[in-house]
C-alpha cells in the first residue's frame, strides 16, 4: 500500500517525529512524506511516533487508494491540528509569502502525462527506465545511461501546468484517445489559445529543472546533455517571436497563472517527483532524479536578471576554430546528445503506445524491459548468404593468394580497437572483404552507407545483379529517389512499414543525418547503432559542407560502443589526415589489401588553356578507343561530347539527367565498360559521378586538375581489371594559370576552391612531380606508397590542413544557416500526397524543382527548340521524372540579366494561366512542389501566346544525335569560352 504522512508538529515534537517518518518514508515536502509499506510496518510507525508522543505532535495518515481516491486512516497525538478528514488547513496570500508556505497536498493520480490518462508520474519514471535500457543495450557506459534515465523522469513534468491537464480532461471527456502522434501532444484547441503567448510542457520541464537548487553528483557538461534532452524531445514550435531565453519561459507561464495556480505547479512538481523516486525505490534504481528542494529565490525580482541570461539549448553545437581539437571537443558533445535525446524519444514513443492501464500493469509486475526489446545483433540468415557467396569465390578460385589475403584482411579488421578502415587500390574486392568481415563479426544486419545515390546503385549491381555475391538475400535501396527491395531475382517497391528492413540496407549518408538532424526521423539512429556498418566511399565527406561534421558525430556515436562498435569505413584514398586527427582513429587501424593488379602507369601531365575548347585542350580533344574523360563539371563533359558527337561512338554520363535517362545511361555505360563487357562504346565522357564504386575500366584515362583522393579515385577506373601488357596512359589535364602561377584564377581552380580542396590539389600535384612520377611507367602499388608519403609530408600536410579547417568553418557556416532547429506546426495539417518535396533547409544545397523545353543539338552543334517540356509535370508519373537546380542557377548567380525566374514571374500567367505571382519569394516557395517547378526555358509555342523571345540564358533540356545531353544553358552551349 502507498501512503502519505503529514505532520502539523510543533517544537520539539516536530524533530522527534521527523526522525521516525524519515527512517520508513521519502519526505516529499517540509512536513510531508509518503512511501510504499506493508500493513506491519505501517504499525510499527504509528507504535513509533505514539512513544514519542507529545501535546505538540500531531501526524495525519492517509492510504491512497487509486489515482483519485485517498483514504484517512488515523492520527497520532492532537486531533484538533486536522479537520474531520485528515486535512490540513490552507489558505492563499500574495504570490511570495504563498510560495515560501509549505506544500499543500496533491494527488499524485489526478495528473496525467496524455489522452490514454497515462498517470504523469508513472509516464516520467517508465520513460526514464526504457531509455535507460536503450542506452545500456546501444552502449556500455553508466553515465550515459544515468543521463537518460534522468532525462526521461524529468521530460514531461512540465504537463502539470494547469492548461495541458484542463485539455486532457476536455479531450477525455467522452472516451479515451488512443492515437497518439510520433511529435507528441501538445494543447491543440481552438480560440484564444496560443503557443505565441503560452510555453510548451517541454520548455516548461526545462525551467522547473532549472529551478532545483540541487543537480545532484552531475558534471555542469552532463546537465547540458541532460538539459538538451528535455528540451529537444520535441521540435519547437513555430512561433513569429521565437523563445530564446528562459526568461521568457517563466515570463509566459507566470503571466498566465494566479498565484493559486503558481503554488500548485512548484508543489506538484516536487511531490510528482517523489512519486517517481518511489517508483525508483521499486525497481532497485540508484540513480534518482533530484527532488531535495527548489529554489524560488531565482524567481525574485532581484534576481530575474539571470533568467535573462540563460539561453535556451542550441540544438547543434558548434563553433567556428583555426583549431581541429575544438572540432573534436563539439563533435562529441553532439554526439553525446543525439544518444541520450533518441533514446529518450525513441522510449516516449514506445511507452506512449500503451493504455493506461498497461503501463500501471507492467509497473506494478515490473515488467516495463519488455516495452523495449533489443534488436538481436547476431543472426544465421545474412551469414548463411555470405557464407555462400565465399564458398563461391573459393570453389572458383581455388587456393587463391587473392582469396587467402582477403581473409586475413577480414580477420585483422575484426581485432581492431573500435572502429576500422579498409583501405584498398580499386578492384582489390573491398566489397567482398567487408561482407566477409560482417560474416566473421557475426553480423544479422548491415546498413552500407555511401555519399552519392550512384554508388547506391553501384553496389546494387555488385550485389544484387552479380550472381557471385548475394542474388538471394533480401537487399534493400532506401534513397530520396529509390526505394526498392531485392530478394530472389524479384525486385518490388518498398511498403512504407519495411523501410530499413533488408538483411542489407544500402543507403545514402543522407537518410542517416536525418536521425541526427531533424525530429521525425530521430529514432533511425537506434537502429543505426544497432545494425553493422559499412561506410564506403567516406573519404567524399570531407569536402562535403556540413556532412565533413556530422560524419564525424556518426562514427563518434559507434566508438562509444567500444568493441561492439561494428563498424567498418571502406575507401581505395582513406585521407589518413582525416582519419587521424579529426576522427581520431588510430593508424594501426587502417588496414590495407594489397593489390593484385600488375599493370604499369604512364603518368602524364598536360597544361592547356582554358579559355580554349578546342584541339589544344585535352578535354576537347578527340579520343581513340576505351577511353574515359573525366571532368570536374557536367558542363565540361557535356560540351565536349558535343563537339565530338559527330566523330566519336561515346557515351555522355553526369548528374544532370531526368531519373529515366541516368538510369538508361548508367546502364549502358556498365555493361559497355564492366569486365568482359559488351564494348558497344569507344569512349566514355563524364562527370565525377562516375569515379567511385562503380566497376568499369578503360584503357587510356584524361582527367582535370584535381585533389589527390579524386585522382586516385579516377585512376581506379584505368585497366580495372590488369588486361593490359602495356603501359596505361594516364593524363593530368592542368591549366596554364595554376602550372605558371599557382593562382586559382580560372574555372578549374575556383570551382576547387569552392570545395575546399585547392591548396591540397596543388600540393599534390608538386608532390608527384618532385617525385617524378612520369619519368618512367609506375604500378598501382608504387603509386599508393607514394599516396601514404603524401600524407608523411609536413608540406603536404599543411595545405591538407588548411583546406580541412577552410573546409570545416563552411560547414559551421552552413549548419548555422540551413541546419535550423526542428520546427513544427503544430495546428497546420500537412498534405499526405505521397509526393516528394524538397526540404526548406537541405544540407545539399538550396534546390527547386524545375521545368525547362527540349533542345535538339544536331552534329553541326546548332541547337533547335522544339515544342516538347523534360517532362510532364500536371501527373504522377511525369512528375517522377522531374528536374532540380539550384537557386543560385536559377536567379542568375546574382546578376540580373542572367535572372530567369524574373524572367518567369512576368511571363508565366500569361502563358500556363493562372494568378501573376508578384513575389519571387513565394514562386521559389512553391517549388519545393514538384507540381509547381520553376520555368527555365519555355516552348517556341508557347512563347508565340506572348509575343516574346526566350531568355538569353535559358535552360534546355538538350538531345544530342546519339543520346540525351541533359540539362545545360544556352548561353554556356554556343560559347566556346569556359
Amino acid at each position: 500500500m502507498m501512503v502519505t504522512f503529514v505532520s502539523q508538529c510543533e517544537k520539539k515534537s516536530l524533530n522527534k517525529t521527523r526522525r521516525v517518518l524519515d527512517a520508513f518514508a521519502n519526505r516529499i515536502g517540509n512536513r510531508t512524506w509518503q512511501t510504499v509499506i506493508t500493513n506491519e510496518g505501517l504499525i510499527a510507525v504509528k507504535k513509533l511516533l505514539r512513544k514519542t508522543a507529545s501535546k505538540n505532535t500531531a501526524v495525519s495518515c492517509h492510504w491512497i487508494r487509486s489515482r483519485s481516491r485517498s483514504e484517512f486512516l488515523w492520527v497520532v497525538g492532537n486531533k484538533n491540528k486536522f479537520n474531520a478528514e485528515g486535512v490540513v488547513p490552507v489558505n492563499y496570500t500574495n504570490q511570495l509569502d504563498a510560495l515560501k508556505m509549505d506544500e499543500i497536498i496533491v494527488n499524485t493520480k489526478d495528473y496525467y502525462a496524455n489522452t490514454k490518462k497515462q498517470p504523469l508520474d508513472q509516464h516520467l519514471f517508465a520513460v526514464g527506465y526504457v531509455a535507460q535500457q536503450i542506452i545500456s543495450s546501444l552502449v556500455e557506459n553508466s553515465n550515459l545511461s544515468k543521463l537518460a534515465f534522468m532525462a526521461g523522469c524529468y521530460h514531461d513534468i512540465g504537463k502539470i501546468d494547469p492548461a495541458f491537464q484542463n485539455w486532457i480532461i476536455d479531450k477525455t471527456k467522452k472516451k479515451i484517445i488512443d492515437e497518439l502522434p510520433d511529435e507528441g501532444q501538445h494543447i491543440d484547441k481552438a480560440g484564444k489559445f496560443s503557443f505565441e503567448k503560452h510555453p510548451r510542457h517541454n520548455e516548461i520541464s526545462l525551467f522547473l529543472y532549472y529551478l532545483l537548487k540541487d543537480k545532484g553528483d552531475i558534471a555542469p557538461q552532463n546537465v547540458d546533455s541532460l538539459q538538451h534532452a528535455i528540451y529537444w524531445h520535441h521540435a519547437k514550435p513555430y512561433r513569429k517571436l521565437p523563445f530564446k531565453k528562459l526568461y521568457t519561459v517563466y515570463d509566459k507561464l507566470s503571466a498566465n497563472l494566479n498565484d493559486e495556480q503558481l503554488k500548485t505547479l512548484f508543489d506538484s512538481f516536487k511531490q510528482i517527483m517523489s512519486s517517481v523516486n518511489n517508483l525508483a525505490e521499486q525497481y532497485d534504481i540508484d540513480s534518482k532524479p533530484t527532488i531535495l528542494s527548489i529554489d524560488l529565490t531565482r524567481l525574485n525580482d532581484d534576481k530575474e536578471y539571470e533568467l535573462e541570461e540563460i539561453e535556451l539549448p542550441k540544438y547543434k553545437h558548434y563553433s567556428s576554430s583555426d583549431n581541429i581539437k575544438n572540432y573534436i571537443k563539439n563533435i562529441k558533445i553532439n554526439a553525446r546528445n543525439n544518444l541520450i535525446r533518441s533514446a529518450l524519444i525513441t522510449a516516449d514513443r514506445n511507452v506512449s503506445k500503451l493504455s493506461g492501464e498497461a503501463l500501471n500493469n507492467h509497473i506494478e509486475e515490473s515488467s516495463l524491459h519488455q516495452v523495449f526489446e533489443p534488436a538481436n545483433t547476431t543472426g544465421r540468415e545474412l551469414k548463411r548468404h555470405i557464407q555462400k557467396c565465399l564458398d563461391g569465390f573459393n570453389t572458383k578460385y581455388p587456393e587463391s593468394e587473392r582469396n587467402i589475403q582477403q581473409n586475413e584482411v577480414a580477420t585483422k579488421l575484426t581485432e581492431v580497437e573500435h572502429i576500422g578502415v579498409l583501405q584498398g587500390a580499386a578492384g582489390c574486392g573491398k566489397t567482398k572483404i567487408a561482407l566477409e568481415w560482417a560474416m566473421l563479426v557475426n553480423a544479422k544486419k548491415i546498413i552500407w552507407v555511401c555519399p552519392r545515390v550512384q554508388v547506391c546503385l553501384g553496389l546494387i549491381e555488385d550485389l544484387v545483379k552479380n550472381k557471385e555475391y548475394l542474388p538471394d538475400a533480401k537487399i534493400e535501396i532506401n534513397t530520396g529517389e529509390f526505394k526498392t527491395i531485392y530478394q530472389a531475382g524479384k525486385e518490388e517497391e518498398t511498403p512504407e512499414d519495411q523501410v530499413f528492413s533488408g538483411d542489407i540496407v544500402i543507403t545514402t549518408i543522407d537518410q542517416i543525418t536525418n536521425a541526427i538532424i531533424s525530429h521525425r526521423n530521430v529514432t533511425t539512429l537506434v537502429e543505426y547503432m544497432n545494425a553493422h556498418v559499412v561506410f564506403d566511399e567516406y573519404h567524399e565527406y570531407i569536402t562535403m559542407p556540413a556532412f565533413n561534421l556530422l560524419f564525424p558525430e556518426l562514427v563518434e556515436c559507434k566508438k562509444m560502443q567500444e568493441d561492439k562498435a561494428n563498424t567498418l569505413l571502406v575507401s581505395a584514398t582513406p585521407n589518413y589526415h582525416f582519419v587521424e586527427n579529426l576522427l581520431k582513429i588510430d593508424s594501426e587501424d587502417v588496414i590495407e589489401m594489397p593489390s593484385f593488379n600488375k599493370s604499369t602507369y604512364k603518368i602524364e601531365f598536360q597544361e592547356f588553356d582554358e579559355g580554349l575548347q578546342d584541339d589544344t585542350n585535352p578535354l576537347y580533344q578527340q579520343q581513340d578507343k576505351n577511353t574515359f574523360v573525366i571532368s570536374n563539371t557536367a558542363i565540361t563533359a557535356q560540351k565536349s561530347f558535343i563537339q565530338n558527337q559527330k566523330h566519336e561512338n561515346a557515351l555522355l554520363i553526369h548528374s544532370k539527367f531526368k531519373k529515366s535517362d541516368k538510369s538508361e545511361i548508367f546502364n549502358k555505360v556498365f555493361e559497355c565498360f564492366k569486365e568482359n563487357g559488351t564494348k558497344e562504346y569507344d569512349v566514355l565522357r563524364a562527370g565525377p559521378i562516375v569515379q567511385a564504386s562503380l566497376n568499369i575500366s578503360a584503357d587510356k584515362m584524361i582527367t582535370e586538375f584535381t585533389h589527390a583522393e579524386n585522382w586516385l579515385q579516377r585512376l581506379g577506373r584505368l585497366d580495372r581489371f590488369s588486361k593490359n601488357t602495356e603501359a596505361n596512359v594516364y593524363i593530368t589535364a592542368v591549366p596554364e594559370t595554376i602550372a605558371k602561377t599557382g593562382k586559382q584564377t580560372g574555372a578549374c581552380g575556383r570551382f576547387l576552391s569552392r570545395l575546399h580542396a585547392f591548396q591540397s590539389a596543388k600540393a599534390w600535384r608538386e608532390f608527384l612531380i618532385d617525385k617524378d612520377v612520369s619519368k618512367e611507367p609506375i604500378t598501382l602499388p608504387q603509386i599508393y606508397k607514394l599516396y601514404r608519403e603524401f600524407y608523411e609530408q609536413d608540406s603536404s600536410l599543411d595545405a591538407v590542413e588548411q583546406d580541412l579547417i577552410d573546409a570545416l568553418k563552411k560547414s559551421v557556416e552552413l549548419i548555422d544557416e540551413r541546419l535550423l532547429d526542428p520546427i513544427s506546426m503544430p495546428n497546420k495539417k500537412k498534405p499526405n500526397d505521397g509526393k516528394i518535396k524538397i526540404k526548406k533547409n537541405s544540407l545539399r544545397g538550396d534546390n527547386r524543382f524545375v521545368q525547362m523545353a527540349v533542345c535538339e543539338i544536331g552534329l553541326d552543334e546548332q541547337p533547335t527548340v522544339i515544342n516538347k517540356y523534360a517532362y510532364d509535370e500536371t501527373n504522377d508519373e511525369g512528375i517522377e521524372e522531374s528536374l532540380t537546380a539550384s537557386v543560385e542557377q536559377i536567379k542568375g548567380y546574382g546578376d540580373s540579366k542572367q535572372d530567369l525566374l524574373a524572367y518567369m514571374v512576368k511571363k508565366h500567367h500569361n502563358i500556363k494561366g493562372g494568378k501573376k505571382s508578384y513575389k519571387d519569394t513565394f514562386t521559389l516557395n512553391e517549388a519545393r512542389s514538384p507540381d509547381t517547378p520553376i520555368f527555365l526555358s519555355y516552348t517556341p509555342k508557347d512563347l508565340k501566346k506572348v509575343e516574346a523571345h526566350s531568355h538569353s540564358n535559358a535552360i534546355y533540356y538538350a538531345v544530342g544525335v546519339k543520346q540525351v545531353i541533359g540539362a545545360i544553358s544556352l548561353d554556356k552551349l554556343t560559347n566556346k569560352e569556359k
